[in-house]
């Protein structure tokens, strides 16, 4: 690890290293091949994370949680990223979005999240708008005091089916200087709504059993009481989760990369070819350098942009420039490691080449790297108007 932590983190991450190793690294490969982490085991891997305080350690302790600061978050989310989000998602960490719960919805939908007796859905992205949030075709009307749901929603991830997704959709306009711009409003929808349809969606060949749903909205009926946050305010309750999720992809990609480089050390410095170790060679051991540099800057860059957002500091391009340099970071490192390994670097029987598949979704979900660039793109320009 990059940085220096202190001594009460450092008995944290003792904590959740042993966690890991005992309750998580042992079911990797058997579920990668099955393609699903069975409900005796997800509930295993929910009970122990409870009894170690990881269960919502990322929420407040007025509502529940663990209370962590953000210092503390960074070192488990580089933790979990060594592994598949299947088996760590199990120990949730509900988003924080949640918060916004006011009245009754705390004892209907944050605090069964805080004890683990429901699971939520983030649902954003929708088939023909995933980066283009604007051009989501979800909606709801007025129908007096109620709101009447239509649309669909696709790539909503979750370790096992949900008891209700926080669900964007537009709920009107807005005149802008630059033109009309649509009011997203964000709701909570129990599964089991008359209207909403909830499955299990495409397989994805990264982090195999790691569910994707899909989600579809036939008039849904729903009280103003299903409302969370401000009507038309419901971006920017996503762009709050956003962000503090991009520098958590950050910090996922640096402990899968750290990973993926012990392993491909250790392989360089056993396999022998013309005599010597094939890390002597520099087309061997350059890439072994090259990651190791990779690693030391994304580490810092996570490391500075937690900083940043603890002293309520950090801007969306901050979370943009982790996310897009961790994740391509991590490519490089998985790529070069397969390489290192020669054809034993796709087979089966190692893990380089699922930790491989792995690594490719982080350039993609959470804001692919295109998005990402736009944003730091417009933070340099608009400052001069452009």
């Amino acid at each position: 690890m990059n940085f220096v932590v202190n001594h009460e983190n450092e008995l944290l991450l003792n904590t959740v290293r042993n966690f890991m190793e005992q309750e998580i690294y042992p079911h990797e490969e058997m579920v990668d091949r099955t393609g699903e982490v069975p409900e005796e085991l997800g509930r295993e891997i929910e009970k122990r994370s409870k009894e170690l305080g990881l269960f919502a350690c990322n929420l407040p302790e007025e509502v529940g949680g663990g209370g962590l600061d953000y210092a503390a978050m960074h070192l488990i989310e580089r933790e979990y990223g060594k592994t598949s989000h299947a088996l760590h998602a199990w120990a949730a960490r509900p988003t924080e979005i949640l918060l916004a719960c006011e009245g009754d919805q705390h004892d209907r939908y944050l605090t069964p999240c805080v004890t683990g007796e429901k699971r939520e859905l983030f649902a954003l992205s929708e088939p023909e708008a995933g980066s283009d949030v604007m051009g989501m075709k979800s909606n709801a009307r007025r129908d007096g005091d109620d709101w009447i749901l239509n649309g669909s929603k696709h790539f909503i991830s979750g370790p096992c089916m949900p008891d209700f997704a926080i669900v964007f959709a537009a709920t009107g306009e807005d005149e802008r200087p630059r033109g009309p711009r649509k009011r997203i409003t964000a709701f909570l929808v129990d599964v089991g709504t008359p209207g909403f349809d909830c499955r299990v969606g495409n397989k994805c060949v990264s982090y195999r059993g790691y569910n994707t749903y899909q989600l579809s909205f036939d008039d849904v009926r729903l009280g103003p009481e299903q409302i969370l946050g401000e009507e038309g305010r419901g971006l920017e309750l996503a762009g709050k989760w956003l962000g503090m999720g991009r520098i958590w992809v950050g910090a996922c990609c640096c402990g899968k990369a750290e990973r993926i480089l012990d392993m491909a050390t250790e392989w360089a410095a056993g396999r022998r070819q013309f005599g010597q170790p094939i890390g002597r060679f520099q087309a061997t051991g350059f890439r072994l350098a090259d990651g190791a540099m990779g690693l030391r800057a994304a580490d810092l860059l996570v490391a500075d942009a937690v900083s940043r957002a603890e002293r309520g500091a950090m801007e969306d391009a901050d979370a943009a420039m982790v996310k897009v340099f961790c994740s391509e970071m991590l490519n490089r490192v998985a790529d070069d490691a397969v390489q290192i390994h020669g054809g034993m670097g796709l087979m089966e029987e190692l893990p380089i080449q699922r930790l491989w598949r792995d690594s490719r979704l982080e350039r993609i979900w959470d804001g692919t790297s295109e998005i990402q660039r736009h944003i730091i793109t417009r933070a340099i320009l608009r400052p001069l108007g452009a």
